[in-house]
């Protein structure tokens, strides 16, 4: 599908952008006739409606593997995973067959809702149970998880009558007690329905303090086509748009792609148990942010939102609470400037040659923003060598980094870049681009003072140092660090730190993973150092605003916090305020953690 799109001419993409629903039919026939003659149009139809290969093919088999993988997926607590292999199954299954005695399309149907329900994709988790009991009206499992799920939209006495329903079908006198715990506690929330409801209509008006969006303007570029761009300046934290979505599709279609978006939730570590206790240091406290990690549960089409085009260093960022999309800027915006938010890769969490594969690979272009066009610090650090004499900051490249930023071909015009860049490199290669555009850089001489580094030496120094990180990380798994293996990662820090640029990202990680060795041995000052020596590699990458930083900062606040250390008011604000720049409102929603956390804070002041 995408390679069609690339080859469509750009006079018809203007008319496909520029139709109205009155040229709709014109606009079709003209995409048709171009299409008739090609023959990759014809071999994607036959294999769209092929009855073994198809999309809509069915086999029993393969459903049923992928309902296991499913199941095995759920109990791992992998919600992502699982929803991927019950929406597979589901498009696989047949309609007539049954696994242990229960329509197989049913019970994936039913499966699927428990893992929408984990998601809180409430509505989306019902319709599910609807469509199981439309093929199976005595399958006890699917009323009583619709109970359940119309429980937790407050819809109390339509989840009294679901359980009822689901008591008297259900054949084991375990299952029947379940029943009837279930009703006894939801009966009660029955009594008190009102004023349940009044909360609930107050979680969904929590908008209701936020200013009215902003009316964006809409314009088309010669490189990206339709976009959005600010009509005035815009401050950090702004919300700008927020849309309920055209078409929900929650099976995970990898065969067809549409102008659609990814529907994420935020995965993290149980936060009701640790921050409630610090006087004891545990691992999933120290590591609460080390497992935040978003995880795709769907596509939808939002009509306005898909018009926001991509940027690896975008301006504004998109969250969801359950299928609604918000998207807030998360630094000041002026007028006329494009708003873009990130597909995916951004400038920091990946080098550039990474980004351009992915998003050509994923979404047939080649990116042209700010961080794959200009010469920026974070993709020549990112995986960048430290200079071979010992006091110069300079910057030393492999072959493929140069390959990369030489066909960067955008001069670096504003003074704040080149100040940037001027301690690592020399700046005069920046002024004076020749007239082809590209650096004159060459892999293992220090862009600052032009030493070479032998780079097979640096590369085997790297891998002799990687071991002892690896078998550091595989006793942190096994709760058992030893002396041995924490001093044998030290010393691999030092020759990690004399090999790699200081701001080289695998630094930034081997730090993070002894702030949390020596949080787990109880050498909490030690885990402290480390932790802000992450953060400050990250901050040189990302920007110290960027959502990473203020998921680092949460732990670094956890350890302070557990020292008794005052000074973490300071980081505490500041994750309060990243956090409320990219979410506004909805902070505490989606990172329940922040509440405890300042909870904390508040007692140790007092």
């Amino acid at each position: 599908m995408e390679k069609l799109k690339s080859l469509v001419p750009d006079s018809l993409k203007r008319m496909v952008a520029e139709s109205t629903p009155d040229s709709l039919p014109r606009t079709c026939s003209s995409l048709l006739n171009f299409f008739s003659d090609m023959e990759l149009f014809h071999q994607m139809v036959r294999d769209l409606t092929d009855p073994e290969r198809a999309f809509c093919g069915k086999n029993k088999d393969a459903a049923l593997e992928l309902k296991q993988k499913g199941n095995q997926c759920f109990l791992n607590e992998d919600y992502g995973s699982a929803l991927t292999c019950y929406s597979e199954a589901l498009r696989l299954a047949p309609v007539d067959v049954d696994d242990m005695d229960k329509n197989l399309v049913a019970a994936l149907y039913v499966n699927r809702a428990s893992v929408l329900h984990k998601l809180d994709l409430l509505m989306e988790g019902r319709r599910d149970c609807n469509r199981a009991l439309q093929i199976s009206p005595s399958y006890a499992k699917a009323w009583y998880r619709r109970g359940k799920m119309n429980a937790s939209l407050g819809n109390f006495e339509d989840a009294v009558h679901d359980l009822n329903i689901a008591k008297n079908l259900e054949l084991s006198f375990g299952g029947q007690r379940q029943i009837e715990s279930e009703l006894r506690i939801i009966t009660d929330m029955f009594e008190r329905t009102e004023s349940s409801l009044v909360q609930h209509k107050e979680n969904e008006l929590d908008l209701l303090d936020e200013p009215d969006q902003i009316k964006l303007k809409c314009v088309i570029t010669p490189n990206k086509g339709r976009g959005m761009v600010a009509p005035s300046d815009i401050p950090p934290a702004s919300l700008v748009h927020a849309e309920e979505p055209y078409a929900l599709i929650v099976i995970l279609i990898s065969q067809i792609r549409v102008n659609s978006m990814t529907i994420f939730r935020m995965k993290s570590a149980d936060v009701n148990g640790p921050l409630h206790q610090f006087g004891k240091f545990s691992h999933s406290e120290v590591s609460l942010t080390s497992n935040v990690e978003q995880v795709k549960v769907g596509q939808a089409i939002y009509r306005v939102g898909s018009l926001f085009n991509h940027s690896c260093q975008p301006n504004i960022g998109a969250y969801f609470v359950s299928r609604s999309l918000f998207i807030r800027t998360t630094e000041f915006v002026a007028v006329g400037c494009p708003l873009e938010l990130s597909y995916g890769p951004q400038a920091g969490q990946w080098d550039c040659k990474d980004r351009l594969k992915f998003l050509k690979d994923e979404y047939s272009f080649r990116c042209e923003c700010r961080a794959c066009a200009e010469v920026n610090l974070s993709d020549l650090v990112l995986n960048a060598f430290h200079c071979v004499s010992p006091n110069c900051p300079g910057i030393v490249l492999d072959s493929c980094v140069v390959n990369c930023e030489k066909q960067k071909t955008r001069h670096v015009q504003s003074a704040t870049g080149i100040s940037t860049l001027e301690p690592f490199m020399q700046v005069d290669m920046l002024k004076c681009l020749p007239s082809n555009g590209s650096l004159r850089i060459d892999p293992g001489f220090c862009l600052k003072c032009d030493s070479y580094c032998d780079l097979e030496s640096s590369f085997a120094a790297v891998n002799r140092a990687w071991i002892s990180i690896t078998r550091l990380k595989d006793t942190m798994v096994s709760g058992e660090i030893s002396t041995t293996v924490l001093t044998a990662a030290l010393n691999s820090l030092c020759l990690l730190r004399s090999t790699l640029h200081a701001y080289n990202k695998r630094i930034s990680e081997v730090e993070d993973n002894l702030a949390e060795a020596f949080c787990l041995v109880g050498e909490l000052q030690l885990a402290l150092d480390h932790c802000k020596a992450s953060i400050e590699i990250l901050e040189k990458l990302y920007g110290p605003n960027h959502i990473v930083i203020g998921y680092e900062l949460v732990k670094l606040s956890s350890i302070q916090l557990s020292m008794g250390d005052r000074t973490a008011v300071k980081n505490i604000n500041r994750v309060s305020e990243i956090f409320s720049r990219y979410y506004g409102s909805h902070a505490d929603k989606m990172f329940p953690y922040l509440q405890p956390l300042q909870g904390k804070l508040t007692k140790l002041v007092q």
